[in-house]
């Protein structure tokens, strides 16, 4: 029996549905979502096995024309992940009229198979669907083009068994039990980051980055130590709230959902602290994982 295996990169603007549906076709909550742009700042490895082949996905950062280092580090994840791409999955809303520019030269660059996911289709009819699928064929000459509904799982196992189609004959390259290439502790970052996206408003989720300091595996309990680093006093204010009550409601959410992640206790503490202009400081990016 012949196996397949490959790795496919998600690309697309910020906020279309690529972190939905990598989460929807792994199975698992491996990316953080939510209603605000720009909120996956890491290329995030998800991964399928089955018998027949393994699919390593990459979820990639909204592409965007950056404006400051973090962003910048932020698109050189996109063409890394291009780079070792075997298939292409560009996610676009079917809404869309045109493809961004910072798109378009990636996807012309690309030797890969391109893969068009036409997303949130849930609200049109057959007979519009099809007229979109008619339009983005004039737009790029793309290898397939599949309407989904990322939130509902509407087609994505159609979007699936097209996408292996096109990879190549291959051994797996990560065991078969693996789902991602993260450390449990980067996990925990992102949920606590998730939840500060959720409950602040403005710059504040942007000025935001989560360090793990401590991550103990006790037999009946996880104990987590996090620092949030913001770039402002007057964010540490607002981000801590009156007498703390913001970042006890904003613990309490992200310890709940790190008790489901990891299934079982969690004792979360965490303290903020400030760095200034660390977006755009390149030692900062570099201790955060953003730069090399």
């Amino acid at each position: 029996m012949t196996h397949k295996a490959g790795f496919i990169s998600i690309i697309g603007k910020p906020n279309v549905g690529k972190s939905t549906l990598m989460n929807a076709l792994i199975g698992e909550k491996l990316s953080i979502i939510t209603p605000k742009a720009q909120t996956t700042r890491h290329s995030i490895m998800g991964i399928i096995n089955t018998d027949e082949y393994q699919v390593v996905f990459n979820d990639t950062p909204g592409i965007i024309d950056p404006q400051y280092g973090l962003q910048k580090s932020m698109m050189r994840f996109v063409d890394e992940s291009l780079e070792g791409a075997d298939v292409v999955l560009y996610i676009a809303e079917v809404g869309e009229k045109e493809i961004p520019a910072e798109a378009l030269q990636r996807l012309q660059k690309t030797t890969s198979p391109v893969v068009l996911a036409l997303n949130k289709i849930d609200t049109l009819g057959q007979e519009e669907i099809l007229q979109k699928t008619e339009y983005w064929k004039s737009l790029f000459t793309f290898s397939s083009i599949v309407p989904i509904s990322a939130l509902n799982k509407f087609n994505t196992q159609a979007l699936l068994e097209e996408l292996v189609r096109y990879l190549p004959v291959c051994p797996p390259y990560y065991p078969k039990d693996q789902l991602t290439d993260k450390p449990e502790k980067f996990f925990a970052a992102e949920i606590l980051r998730e939840k500060i996206f959720f409950r602040y408003k403005k710059e504040i989720p942007y000025s935001t980055e989560v360090v793990i300091e401590q991550f103990k595996d006790e037999p009946e309990l996880l104990r987590i130590s996090a620092v949030i680093m913001v770039e402002r006093d007057s964010q540490k204010g607002i981000l801590i709230g009156e007498k703390g009550l913001a970042l006890k409601n904003t613990g309490t959410a992200a310890r709940k959902e790190m008790e489901n992640f990891f299934g079982k206790k969690v004792f979360l503490e965490m303290f903020v602290k400030v760095k200034e202009k660390w977006r755009d400081t390149k030692s900062a990016l570099k201790e955060f994982g953003y730069d090399d």
